[in-house]
């Protein structure tokens, strides 16, 4: 991406002020061990709009400032999501484009609940593969289901096509 135009910054900004509400309003589990972050369904957006990164990346900073776990979810927390988005801008087709949400916040996040419950004690590796596998039970339900219903239905949207690069559209007949 060479130069942001103010469309993109506008998609961005729209972007990063959705997951931040999705993730502070919903009264649903976004923060600990057992979370479903609706919002993270967003984190395939990349694959069709490579601006959607810096949006996602904001957004989560700012939903993770009201994180009860602090700073280290805030820094940690955002970088797994801006790892995530880096790495689906480059998957092969839609259908993986949740791979890297998925593992990314996996191993990240619950690398973060795992230290914040147990600290760098015996207990870690117990706790860091249960954390890893309920968040990224989470993250998959967010990208695999609600994503995937993005990925198909927003390049419908005639407004959306000129965000999205050509390679990325689906196939017309």
């Amino acid at each position: 991406m060479s130069r942001l135009t103010v469309k993109d910054l506008t998609l961005a900004a729209l972007i990063a002020a959705v997951y931040a509400a999705l993730t502070v309003a919903l009264p649903i589990p976004q923060y600990g061990e057992v979370q479903l972050r609706v919002a993270e369904a967003m984190t395939v957006l990349p694959f069709l709009f490579p601006v959607a990164t810096p949006g996602l990346f904001v957004g989560c900073v700012i939903a993770n400032l009201f994180s009860p776990y602090g700073l280290i979810d805030v820094a940690a927390g955002s970088a797994a999501t801006l790892l995530a988005c880096l790495m689906t801008r480059h998957m092969p087709n839609r259908w993986l484009a949740s791979l890297p949400p998925v593992v990314c916040n996996a191993a990240i996040v619950g690398g973060v609940l795992a230290w914040s419950q147990t600290g760098p004690g015996p207990g870690f590796g117990a706790a860091y593969g249960w954390n890893a596998l309920t968040v990224g039970v989470g993250e998959l339900l967010a990208c695999a289901v609600l994503g995937q219903l993005l990925l198909s239905a927003l390049p419908r949207v005639s407004a959306l096509r000129p965000f999205i690069p050509d390679n990325r559209l689906p196939q017309t007949r």
